[in-house]
Order: structure tokens, then C-alpha cells, then sequence
């Protein structure tokens, strides 16, 4: 079962021999022609800087550039890089001239790797995967029909492949009698179910209704499997060992039944590692058997974000052959579980296809901290503040020393505390105030988790990135 991805631009070498043209504003020219410095060492034939009649780049459109926007007559440029906050289609500015001209990064810390191409990873059709996502709803005879069908969309465009009606653990009860009309419900709704039971007459409901697989099955429950018609998952009789597994797997397939087996990993304390060597004999004795690990066991137990847990066990997973994976999202810290297992997959399988480690490929799952800290030098923030010539307040993280800078025409503020740099900023204003406070609280997150703070832009949360409309798009 291997699924598909789109592919990703090459990361080539994309300035040798090249004629490049940078615009920017006045406040960021020093930085800009550092960069360029840079950019012609490492093999560019020239590397223009243009310095348009505006303080702040970000404050750029296109038609405004189109206007303004002239290049030396006696050069051909092969690339002309805008500003990345420039607003507005970069062909604008490319008609009046008659060559091409792109939008760079927004910040200047990543213009060179931008322009070299370095860090681009070098993959063709990233996302593909081959692990089946069983994503369980706990205590689903609880909830009413059409509330479980919006919970498994919900988990469905997470990326669930399956849903796990989860029913009650122990079996000396009555069967719920409504386990039929909960899976016809999700099957209506175009869904692949599994039931999670070992009560058999809620089980064989499920199955009639249009459950795929079973769980679970050993020597307690495997001669009713025979009626089912699905396919089973086998754990074995003492989940502390293999026990009474072999005898479950070699009694249902010599009735046909289809199969998969899971071991059972157990949680930290309870016997964790070496519950992952009995997937590893698992595997050893059967080779081409289809294989399931049930990883909440471990991303709930365990008091930690759960992003590395779940992305440590695809990858386990993806080096054994275990093409599948149940999970819930009950505990808070777990609660993104079936989106983090859907990027860990996509990870995890570009790293085992091409024996490479699972790093600078996809930043989905870089949630609290960010993937590189940008380089800083306080004589630039100097340099910066000396220059300004308007109130507007800019503010600066510089996360690899612990410092906040905060600047205007009037006053350059620094240290760690928002609130005494707040009170040195002179504001009066109740509605810049608070929008400092707003600004002024992302950037002391930085500085404690070790992110990179841009004033106006979202913090980078990988996969939980929520886009933020700037300050200053709103006023417009």
C-alpha cells in the first residue's frame, strides 16, 4: 500500500555564472549588500543592489515598485529578486521591464539560502507513505450518531485512513445495540471502519453492518472470528509475552481468515522495551505477515508532547514493515495525534526508501523550537535604530543572547523584561499599546522556547502554525 505525494522543487545551484539584480529599502540595505558579498563568493558573476526611496521593504507594492523600479542599461539581469513582503503579483514589476522578476524570502536571514538553493532538500514526490492510519473514538456508544460521524470526519481529514469504534473493555455486559447503526452511519458516510471489541455479539453486528477488521483476537475469541468476514488483528493470550499467539495465527489461517498481528506495546514502566523486541520476533517468524502496533499505548502513557513519541514509532514501524497503526487523541498532550502520525509517515518513509536521516526534509513536526536559530549581530540592531526617522516602534528577538531590542527615531530599548522596556517606549496610544503588548508577548515566547520572532508574522509552531494577519495588513 504505498500512497502518493507531491513533488518539491530541486535544490540546485542557482547563482553560477549568474547577473543578479536584489531590491530593497534603505533600513535593510547594509544587511542586503552582506548578503550579496556572500552570494558573489560563492560564484555569482554580479550581484546588484538596488536601493528604492523607502525606509521599510515591507512596506512595498508592486505597482509602486513597477513605477519606481530602474536597472542599469548596460546589464541583463538572469534573476531580479523582489522583497518577500513586496504585496502584489511580482509580473507587474516584470512588464515595464521585460524580463522576469520573482518575490525572495521574507526575512533577510534566509535570502542566501533562498538565492544558492542551499537547504532546498532534493526530493522528487515527497509525501508518499505506506503506514495505514486506524484513528480510534473512545467510548463511542456514548455519543450520538451524528456526533460520532463528525468526530471521524474530523479525524478523516487529519489524515485517518480508518475508523475504530471503540467500544467498552470488558465483556461481561450487554451488547450495545445500537454498534450496527454507529458503523452503517460511518460507512454512509464513505468510511473505512474497524471495531475495537472483544464482546462477540457487538462485534458480529459490527461486521454485518460493514466493519473491515477486528480488534483483536486470540485463543479467547478466534472461533468466532470463522463468521465475520473481516479481517482480524491478533495479539496474544498474555500480552507480556508471545504466548498463545503462533497457535491464534496458524488456527485462522487454515480457516482463511485474513490477518494481521500486533504484538501489544506496552507503556514505559510496564515492560516498553521489551515489548518492542517481541515486534522485532514477530517479525523474524513471520516475515510477509501484515503487522500492527497500537501507539497510543505510549503517546497517552507517557507525560511528554507527544510529536516525538509518535515520530519515533512510525519510524520504528517503517524499518520493520508495520504498515499500520491505531492511535486515539484522548489526553490533551496527544490531542493532534492522527496529524502528527500523518506527517511522521511521510517523514519516515522518504528516510527508510532512500537511506537517509529523517532532517531538513519537512518542518512539520519542529513545534517548539524552531529548525535553525537566524544569525544576529547587535551592531546591526545599532545601526538599525540610528537610521530610523519615524514613532513606529520595531522590534527584534535576538534569541541567541536572551535579547529583545525595541526601537524608534526617539529610543533604542533592550534587555528581557517587556514590561520595563515598555515603560521606557514612552506609548500613549491604547491601541498601539496593546498590539506592543500583543508583539512584545510572541517575542518573549521566542526567546524562552528558542524561536525566531519576526514582528507582524505568525511564530513558526510547524504542523500548528496558525496564519496571522500583520498589523499592518489590517490597517490597510
Amino acid at each position: 500500500m504505498l500512497r502518493g505525494g507531491s513533488a518539491i522543487t530541486t535544490g540546485t545551484s542557482l547563482i553560477e555564472g549568474r547577473r543578479i539584480a536584489l531590491v530593497t529599502g534603505t533600513l535593510a540595505e547594509p544587511a542586503v549588500r552582506a548578503v550579496a558579498d556572500q552570494v558573489r563568493a560563492a560564484g555569482a558573476t554580479d550581484v546588484c543592489v538596488i536601493v528604492l526611496n523607502i525606509q521599510v521593504a515591507a512596506l512595498l507594492t508592486a505597482d509602486w515598485v513597477a513605477r519606481k523600479l530602474a536597472l542599469p542599461d548596460d546589464v541583463t539581469f538572469d534573476r531580479v529578486i523582489l522583497p518577500g513582503y513586496c504585496d502584489g503579483d511580482a509580473s507587474v514589476v516584470a512588464q515595464p521591464l521585460g524580463q522576469a522578476v520573482e518575490k525572495g524570502p521574507k526575512e533577510i536571514d534566509d535570502l542566501y539560502d533562498y538565492l544558492t538553493g542551499a537547504g532546498t532538500a532534493s526530493v522528487k514526490d515527497y509525501g508518499a507513505y505506506d503506514i495505514e492510519i486506524i484513528a480510534e473514538i473512545n467510548h463511542a456508544s456514548k455519543l450520538p450518531p451524528d456526533e460520532l460521524v463528525r468526530e471521524a470526519r474530523a479525524l478523516v481529514a487529519d489524515g485517518a485512513d480508518v475508523i475504530d469504534v471503540g467500544c467498552e473493555p470488558h465483556t461481561d455486559r450487554a451488547a450495545w445495540d445500537g454498534v450496527g447503526d454507529a458503523v452503517r452511519a460511518l460507512r454512509d458516510a464513505g468510511m473505512r471502519v474497524s471495531i475495537d471489541s472483544f464482546h462477540p455479539g457487538e462485534v458480529a453486528a459490527a461486521c454485518r453492518a460493514g466493519a473491515e477488521l477486528v480488534l483483536s483476537v486470540n485463543a479467547a475469541n478466534r472461533e468466532a472470528a470463522r463468521d465475520w468476514g473481516a479481517q482480524v488483528v491478533v495479539i496474544p493470550d498474555d500480552p507480556h509475552t508471545l504466548g498463545g499467539l503462533d497457535a491464534t495465527v496458524s488456527f485462522l489461517e487454515k480457516q482463511g481468515v485474513p490477518l494481521r498481528i500486533d504484538p501489544v506495546i506496552e507503556p514505559i514502566g510496564f515492560g516498553f522495551a521489551r515489548s518492542l523486541g517481541r515486534y522485532l520476533q514477530v517479525r523474524d517468524r513471520f516475515p510477509d505477515t501484515a503487522m500492527m502496533m497500537g501507539v497510543g499505548n505510549l503517546s497517552e502513557m507517557t507525560g511528554v508532547d507527544s510529536a516525538g513519541v509518535n515520530a519515533m514509532l512510525i519510524g520504528f514501524c517503517q524499518e520493520l514493515g508495520i504498515q499500520s497503526v491505531l492511535t486515539t487523541q484522548v489526553i490533551n498532550w496527544g490531542r493532534t495525534a492522527v496529524r502528527e502520525i500523518d506527517c511522521a509517515r511521510r517523514l519516515m518513509y522518504h528516510a527508510a526508501s532512500r537511506h537517509t536521516v529523517p532532517r531538513h526534509v519537512d518542518k512539520n513536526l519542529v513545534m517548539l523550537r524552531d529548525t535553525k536559530l537566524r544569525e544576529s549581530d547587535p551592531s546591526i540592531y545599532e545601526a538599525l535604530a540610528s537610521k530610523l526617522t519615524d514613532r513606529n516602534v520595531r522590534l527584534f528577538a535576538d534569541t541567541a543572547r536572551g535579547e529583545l531590542h525595541a526601537m524608534n527615531n526617539h529610543v533604542h530599548v533592550r534587555g528581557d523584561d517587556p514590561f520595563v522596556m515598555f515603560d521606557k517606549l514612552d506609548i500613549d496610544d491604547p491601541s498601539h499599546a496593546f498590539y506592543l503588548g500583543y508583539e512584545l508577548a510572541k517575542a518573549v515566547t521566542a526567546l524562552t522556547l528558542g524561536k525566531n520572532y519576526t514582528q507582524d508574522q505568525a511564530l513558526d509552531w510547524g504542523m500548528l502554525t496558525r496564519d496571522e494577519v500583520s498589523h499592518h495588513e489590517r490597517r490597510k
